[in-house]
């Protein structure tokens, strides 16, 4: 019997497989894994006895063959993309009142922010922002991703989950720790979503804490903490310049 695979190479290769039964081929294989296959089958070929039975046919070499295939399996190496990093590109010290127009003030011993109405005598307890803006490799609806510190102060505006719901701090942080921030790291936490509603009007929304928002409560002297769109609180502050003195970074 003669399996023949025919092909412009004119290149003759054969071998006896059994007495009375040739194995021709007249080209010369493609590739090292088809001889190797071809050789496997013929070897398997030259142990049985059923090739030496005169009812042998093509479907049984070809099922000796098919049977002999040594299966080539392509692994892929996939790196995951390193995460995103969001890099500081200014800071602007900031002026902050609430819808109520009451000053932000720090209560030293709870170590939190409270909305207050000061009176007159009263400004040098009012607080002002350091304002670090950040540039996003996503573009985002959202708004300007900021960071948000007390000036004069190494003290630095996080939203974390400690409980059931997302909470407002201030930590103590170095400055340079936050010049660059993975998009994947617990740093996040530290990053608020700007989003402006009119001049100098905007909301300031958790990064880390999707629809959450920092807020002032109705009543007076009240601490500032996060809430959803739903909560009966205030989450639009008025965010101007400080004399319009604006700060940016080489």
């Amino acid at each position: 019997m003669e399996f023949e695979m025919k092909c412009n190479m004119s290149q003759m290769w054969s071998s006896d497989v059994q007495s009375g039964l040739d194995f021709e081929i007249t080209h010369h294989p493609l590739t090292m894994r088809k001889v190797f296959n071809l050789i496997i089958a013929m070897e398997r070929m030259k142990g049985s006895e059923s090739t030496l039975s005169t009812e042998f046919r093509d479907e049984n070499l070809l099922n000796f063959i098919m049977d002999s295939i040594v299966e080539e399996q392509i692994v892929f190496e996939c790196a995951s993309a390193p995460p995103a990093q969001v890099t500081r590109t200014g800071v602007e010290q900031q002026n902050i009142t609430d819808e109520e127009k009451r000053s932000l003030v720090m209560d030293q011993n709870s170590m939190e922010l409270h909305a207050v109405t000061l009176q007159g005598g009263a400004e040098h307890r009012k607080v002002f922002l350091n304002m670090s803006t950040f540039l996003h490799p996503a573009s985002t609806i959202e708004g300007r991703t900021v960071v948000l510190g007390i000036r004069g102060q190494n003290l630095y505006l996080s939203c974390r989950k400690d409980g059931d719901s997302p909470t407002l701090h201030l930590e103590a942080l170095e400055d340079n720790s936050l010049l660059n921030i993975s998009s994947n790291s617990d740093m996040v936490r530290f990053l608020f979503y700007k989003k402006d509603s009119g001049v100098n009007i905007s909301t300031l929304m958790s990064v880390a804490q999707p629809n959450w928002y920092i807020s002032t409560a109705e009543q007076n002297n009240k601490p500032v903490e996060m809430c959803q769109e739903t909560a009966k609180r205030y989450r639009s502050f008025n965010i101007g310049d400080i004399q319009g003195n604006v700060e940016r970074q080489s």
